[in-house]
């Protein structure tokens, strides 16, 4: 049985750029898709926390500490520059990979530049 998790996110980046009129997908600094260990042309997730809206593009390339995050096509339409968004990846794992496995987890600042980098998400208080 395989199971699909998280691999990785980028948390609270913010929309540098909005392009309707290009290619469908979503640029993302170089930088951070290595960080997440992201591909270029991978499937992502969007999470729009600024306004709600969830979607899925792909990832492309933008310039290596650009600090670019550029969703594109009719994408753009669900995300204006400023807003803040969750991007994430998904990796389907058989059972005995699971307990070796932990997400890659990237967190950024007001300019999308990296302040840490997690393999866990800290448990909430009660």
């Amino acid at each position: 049985m395989q199971i699909t998790m998280l691999f990785s996110k980028l948390h609270r980046v913010r929309v540098t750029r909005s392009e309707l009129h290009y290619e469908g997908s979503c640029a993302i600094d170089e930088t951070l898709l290595d960080a997440a260990g992201m591909r270029e042309y991978q499937q992502i997730d969007i999470y729009n926390v600024s306004n709600g809206e969830r979607f899925t593009t792909y990832a492309i390339r933008a310039a290596r500490d650009s600090g670019i995050i550029s969703v594109n096509g009719a994408a753009a339409h669900k995300a204006n520059p400023g807003d803040l968004l969750i991007i994430a990846a998904y990796a389907r794992l058989d059972e005995h990979e699971l307990n070796e496995f932990a997400p890659r987890l990237v967190y950024v600042d007001a300019d999308n530049r990296i302040i840490d980098q997690r393999r866990h998400i800290p448990l909430q208080a009660a």
